[in-house]
């Protein structure tokens, strides 16, 4: 294993993007006095919205408009709508279906724009709208027959990699990584984005006993590289630079965001590493180089899902706090942390969580840390319900008043 943060580079002509692309240009974009304060709405699987497919376009908007009014009223100032969940779009996309979380079948017109209407009502509310792509998982099953017909990865069966009873793209395929920035930037020329944002899922999280089938596409683009892992690295590094390069181009007032899972790599692999024991990591199993990213400039934010409890024997809250603090320090890269609002108040969490008072030590914790500019918060449905009070006792222990959006429009509330 490598113990060198660049160390997937250091190969003769392996066409390193660090190399060649140059960082990217920052949005003149004002932080919020307050901090940044996010709140994620998945739809996949109707996780948070819409609350179950097939409601008319006028329940659809309601509902929607009823998450943005709650946003205000915990005295948030963005939300972070995912806006591709599995290959799908919520928005007249020429180069993928409409998604099946709209109305039940994949491909079936709505009736209405829910990115459009987002973006309009989110500003109107004074909220920045980040809208929130899954660069390459295609659906939460295997069978490409259950696609809309004309679904790119039924039409192109070779772009795809079934693993863990999921479909993907497969990131080792120049086609693939151009087509799906390609689908991404659509939403970017149509709208008024104030942010893209990338979840945690590059190549899959890893399944005991299988393999990610990738073997072609290793053999026709992988020769420069001394081994598999190294080369998916470099794969993933080329999503992200070009990606930035791109949006720089077509909305350089849109920042570029990633949402990582929240440990990179632990001490015991890389000195480098933060001092977890985390059974899974960015970098080794992900690979995704998110430490790198940084380094290099080419995203704006990154939104580290630290969803642990403060002392967790192995990947404690505070430790990760740190490491990311550290990260980004001189970067000029800004640092948002998710926090799991979604375990609050869970009776299967641990005893630390039942504490309406836990999420609010988080954030008394980040406030001693000068690169840490707000928290992004796990997810919608949670904000509505609030299990154990943890979400009120945030607001009222660290938002004493609304902090407008850096972007907030004139007019809005």
């Amino acid at each position: 294993m490598t113990t060198a943060t660049g160390a997937a580079f250091a190969v003769a002509g392996a066409g390193a993007p660090g190399a060649a692309a140059e960082r990217r240009p920052r949005p003149e974009r004002a932080a919020p006095k307050g901090g940044f304060r996010g709140m994620w709405v998945a739809t996949v699987a109707n996780r948070d919205w819409p609350s179950r497919a097939g409601l008319s376009a006028a329940e659809q908007r309601a509902e929607l408009l009823a998450h943005l009014d709650r946003a205000v009223a915990r005295r948030l100032n963005a939300v972070v709508l995912q806006v591709r969940p599995t290959a799908d779009a919520l928005w007249p996309s020429p180069y993928e279906p409409w998604a099946q979380c709209l109305t039940g079948t994949q491909g079936r017109d709505p009736g209405w724009d829910p990115l459009g209407t987002a973006v309009e009502e989110a500003h109107a509310r004074g909220l920045e709208l980040h809208a929130w792509f899954n660069p390459y998982r295609v659906a939460n099953h295997t069978d490409p027959g259950r696609l809309a017909a004309s679904h790119p990865a039924r039409l192109h069966p070779d772009w795809t990699v079934p693993y863990g009873g999921k479909l993907y793209y497969d990131p080792g395929l120049p086609e693939v990584r151009r087509f799906v920035q390609d689908a991404m930037l659509d939403a970017v020329r149509r709208y008024d984005l104030d942010a893209v944002h990338w979840d945690d899922y590059f190549y899959p999280y890893p399944v005991a006993g299988q393999a990610f089938a990738d073997d072609a596409s290793y053999a026709a683009h992988g020769a420069d590289f001394p081994d598999r892992a190294d080369w998916r690295r470099h794969n993933t590094d080329l999503l992200v630079s070009e990606m930035s390069a791109r949006l720089a181009e077509v909305g350089p007032g849109t920042a570029f965001g990633i949402s990582p899972f929240g440990v990179w790599r632990n001490k015991a692999d890389d000195p480098a590493g933060s001092d977890t024991r985390a059974g899974v990591a960015t970098y080794d199993d992900l690979y995704a180089d998110t430490r790198k990213w940084i380094g290099e400039g080419w995203i704006d934010h990154v939104v580290p899902q630290l969803y642990w409890h403060v002392g967790h024997p192995a990947t404690d809250y505070a430790t990760l706090l740190d490491w990311w603090d550290g990260a980004v320090r001189g970067t000029g890269v800004g640092l948002y942390i998710g926090e799991a609002l979604y375990k609050a108040g869970d009776p299967g969490q641990p005893e630390a969580w039942q504490d309406p008072k836990e999420l609010s030590r988080h954030l008394a914790l980040a406030a001693e840390r000068p690169g840490v500019g707000g928290h992004c918060y796990f997810a919608a449905k949670e904000v509505a319900e609030d299990r154990n009070g943890a979400l009120a006792a945030v607001v009222a222990d660290h938002y004493p008043s609304r902090a407008r959006a850096p972007r907030a429009r004139r007019g809005a509330p």
